[in-house]
């Protein structure tokens, strides 16, 4: 065995070991965050703590503050796995539709089958929206950047969609934007708080009435019952 063979074998078995470490650590953070966003939908960012979440995750406090080293980055790291949870079942899959009015409805059928879920649960960004709206901090500033990033996707493919001229040339984009948001934020007051029927129908209406306003071709819906059992139906 050479010199510089045998100075190799030290070396590298602390950097597989560290690569085992390190692979172990994410790991663990991970679950972590995943606990950590399950509750958050329950009780808001606000009602994240520490001790709360090492209950639930089954390990000490320590080993908790040792992935995060405080309560506030815990809820930013929860802030950016709802965005990148809310990417992976809203606006990726619908880049796979053709440009123009079907992305633009695929967003928002998508927008609303995670909502209609989140019925139950609970959206963050809502729920975030309210108890950090007038609370200036890293984690306010990690919820706006989220959803500004969400209406930023959105407002590009209504201006995509009037590009192809699948909607009015004159059509104002963040009016639209707004528009559409609105609705999502009436479904979820309507269906979680005052458990208004047919919720979820009275939303998808709104948006065929806001493309069909805009000069999309959306054929008139049929005649629907007014009322039903469940809020989200």
């Amino acid at each position: 065995m050479s010199v510089s063979e045998f100075s190799l074998k030290p070396a590298r078995a602390p950097r597989e070991r560290d690569g085992r470490a390190l692979q172990k650590g994410q790991q663990t953070k991970a679950a972590i965050v995943d606990a950590a966003l399950g509750l958050a939908t329950q009780i808001g960012l606000e009602g994240l703590s520490i001790g709360a979440l090492a209950e639930v995750a089954q390990m000490s406090k320590s080993g908790v503050f040792a992935h995060f080293g405080s309560r506030e980055e815990l809820q930013i790291s929860v802030v950016r796995e709802y965005h990148a949870r809310f990417e992976d079942e809203v606006f990726y899959p619908a880049m796979a539709e053709p440009r123009g009015l079907p992305r633009l409805r695929a967003l928002f059928r998508n927008w609303m089958a995670r909502t209609s879920v989140e019925l139950d649960s609970g959206c963050i960004y809502i729920s975030g929206a309210v108890e950090f709206d007038d609370r200036p901090g890293p984690v306010r500033d990690a919820l706006a950047s989220s959803v500004s990033t969400w209406h930023a996707a959105m407002k590009r493919a209504i201006t995509v969609a009037k590009e192809e001229k699948h909607l009015h040339a004159d059509v104002d984009e963040e009016q639209v934007l707004f528009e559409i948001h609105g609705l999502i934020l009436a479904l979820h007051y309507e269906a979680r708080f005052l458990r208004t029927p047919g919720c979820i129908v009275r939303a998808n209406t709104g948006f065929d009435n806001i493309l069909r306003r805009l000069g999309a071709d959306i054929p008139d819906p049929p005649a629907r019952a007014r009322s039903s059992k469940s809020p989200k139906d």
